[in-house]
């Protein structure tokens, strides 16, 4: 976890950006990424050359030749200001664009990389604070660069391209990825579900990790994620690398227009929050998903593509607008049905409203299913999350202390009151059950499953308020005869009152 003084020291880094003239927060998040690409460099050649010093046998392949030695972040950073600006300028990002033959999925996003800090003072103030942070753990570097991008969201416009980090946590903690799981975002963005992924491998299977083919796996053949913007892609790219994860594959690709028969049944797990409430011409939708689902809205072919790309046995939790669950068009309808039919739907977690606030309001939901081909769908396990840990308005303050937030909350369990603020351990522990207790909740509880009769009953509708059950309170009643003797006993009671009252004023 951040402290609060890495935390001061990352925002100086900002904020020295922002001062100097760089205002765009992706450019701002761009330029910290080489940086910290050439220092992560620096610092493998440094052990390489320990390694080397101790063996008695040169490296064989060094990231510097001996005239590049200029280029390393250890003597470039003791450089003058304007000494370095020119080397940074005009050596070392020449060096990181030609570094795209090394086959890494970094060096490949760095062949467009543009060196765009306008000044020597400003490069060599950002130098000193980033020289400052240390960065000896991978846990330390990967929480660095999630603060780096939470202060994505909070400077503004591209908000959009962050999930919640604690719901990302919940969908992780749902679908248990395992060691041998092939896992894939087609919309990834900052790659933050499968960071979140890999931590909860690391965490949970540590010891399968320990051997060589596992390991292997593990570095460069697990984790999968496209997207089509560039930028996103090099903060993606670096996001894995801080978080330890050697060569993922990330890359580009348009995933809606381009075929996926090259990557049809290739995953067991898909994580994803891809963009929706857009629309697509259908000549620019690849075919193969039109024959799955005829539609021209991004987030009903998003669901097809999942479909298309889970091997059999392999499962989803992505999370989608309202619209998805109840839909009335022919194309809505007929993912549901495939969903239920088909596939096994496991389970509808709606969200609060307020959980992408402040740059969307929209109503969404985690949908949970397994691809079977053959059907499978028993009863479907829904849950109603009114509380995240945050506020649901613009500000999203937090409820609770932030050792009590997120799924799996820090000492005892959380209490009643706390479970109000925030129900994600709630969810977990409920799902858990979702074969066993869960079957027996009422559907007038935050909990319940619904036989899949019910859903096909009501044409394949997943919206949670279709099957909730509201408690209504008994209201005794009365015969009329009851309720005229009590008005006879109170105007008794008035004519009585009066009397006495004359009785005192005269």
């Amino acid at each position: 976890m951040i402290t609060g003084e890495l935390k001061s020291k990352v925002g100086r880094v900002w904020d020295a950006f922002w001062s100097g003239g760089i205002s765009n927060p992706l450019e701002v998040m761009e330029q910290i990424t080489y940086l910290l690409f050439i220092k992560r460099l620096d610092e493998i050649q440094t052990r390489k050359d320990r390694k080397a010093t101790a063996t008695g046998k040169p490296d064989p392949n060094p990231f510097f030749s001996e005239d590049q030695q200029d280029l390393r972040w250890q003597n470039f950073k003791v450089k003058d200001p304007e000494i370095m600006y020119g080397l940074v300028a005009d050596g070392v990002f020449p060096y990181l664009r030609r570094m795209g033959g090394d086959e890494s999925t970094y060096s490949h996003h760095m062949k467009d990389a543009r060196f765009t800090i306008p000044g020597p003072n400003l490069l060599a103030k950002v130098v000193d604070l980033l020289d400052d942070i240390s960065m000896d753990s991978s846990d330390t570097k990967g929480d660095i660069y999630e603060y780096l991008l939470a202060k994505i969201a909070t400077a503004g416009q591209n908000g959009q391209f962050r999930t919640p980090r604690h719901i990302i946590d919940l969908m992780v903690e749902m679908t248990q990825p395992g060691p041998r799981d092939e896992i894939c975002d087609p919309a990834c963005g900052t790659a933050g579900f499968l960071v979140q992924a890999a931590a909860y491998v690391q965490r949970v299977h540590r010891d399968a990790l320990l051997g060589v083919e596992q390991r292997k796996h593990f570095n460069e053949s697990m984790f999968h994620g496209f997207d089509f913007d560039n930028t996103m892609l090099r903060i993606g790219s670096m996001n894995m690398l801080l978080h330890g994860i050697e060569n993922p594959d990330i890359r580009y690709r348009d995933s809606l227009a381009e075929s996926a028969a090259d990557e049809a049944e290739r995953y067991s797990l898909i994580l994803a929050n891809p963009p929706f409430a857009g629309n697509l011409d259908y000549e620019s939708t690849a075919v193969d998903l039109q024959r799955i689902v005829k539609t021209k809205k991004t987030e009903l072919l998003f669901l097809a593509l999942f479909l298309r790309l889970l091997k059999p046995g392999g499962r989803a939790a992505v999370i989608v607008p309202d619209g998805v669950l109840f839909g009335s068009t022919k194309a809505h309808k007929e993912l549901r049905r495939i969903l239920v039919e088909e596939q096994q739907l496991q389970a509808v977690v709606k969200l609060p409203s307020g959980v992408f606030k402040p740059y969307a309001g929209v109503s969404t939901a985690i949908l949970f299913f397994t691809k079977t081909d053959s059907g499978g769908t028993d009863h479907v396990w829904f849950y109603d999350v009114q509380a995240d840990g945050l506020s649901l308005d613009d500000k999203r303050n937090p409820l609770l202390p932030e050792e009590r937030l997120g799924v799996r909350p820090q000492g005892d369990p959380l209490t009643s009151d706390e479970l109000l603020k925030n129900n994600l351990p709630d969810v977990l522990a409920r799902w858990q059950e979702r074969d066993g207790m869960e079957r027996d909740r009422a559907k007038t509880e935050q909990s319940f499953c619904v036989p899949k009769a019910d859903i096909v009953a009501q044409g394949y509708d997943l919206s949670l308020n279709r099957y909730k059950e509201t408690v209504h309170e008994e209201i005794a009643t009365r015969t009329p005869k009851e309720i005229l003797a009590d008005l006879e006993q109170l105007h008794e009671e008035i004519a009585k009152g009066m009397d006495e009252l004359k009785g005192m004023l005269a």
